[in-house]
């Protein structure tokens, strides 16, 4: 059994508020487990205006498949408009 852990880096420039910054990162973390059935949380930064650490955990037998999973999201991030991602980290465990 492989567990992938997926740390998200977000810039989210047109946050002016924490509610507006919390839609955002609702809708993103949203989409992300609809779409990959994925365990997403905010991990870190949840005071900060334009700032969010977001989480996913993935489980598979297959390192290739979480590599995959997560490159996918890392793409899905990258082509939102209201959300810019600074900087990714994977693990595998």
């Amino acid at each position: 059994m492989i567990v992938g852990l997926l740390t998200l880096d977000l810039h989210i420039p047109g946050a002016d508020s924490l509610k507006s910054k919390r839609i955002v990162v609702r809708s993103l973390i949203d989409r992300i487990k609809n779409k990959f059935n994925v365990s997403v949380s905010e991990v870190d930064a949840n005071n900060l205006w334009q700032r969010s650490v977001i989480g996913v955990a993935y489980v598979s037998n297959e390192t290739v498949m979480v590599n995959r999973v997560f490159e996918k999201i890392r793409n899905l991030v990258s082509g939102t408009h209201s959300v810019e991602l600074i900087d990714s980290t994977m693990e595998m465990l």
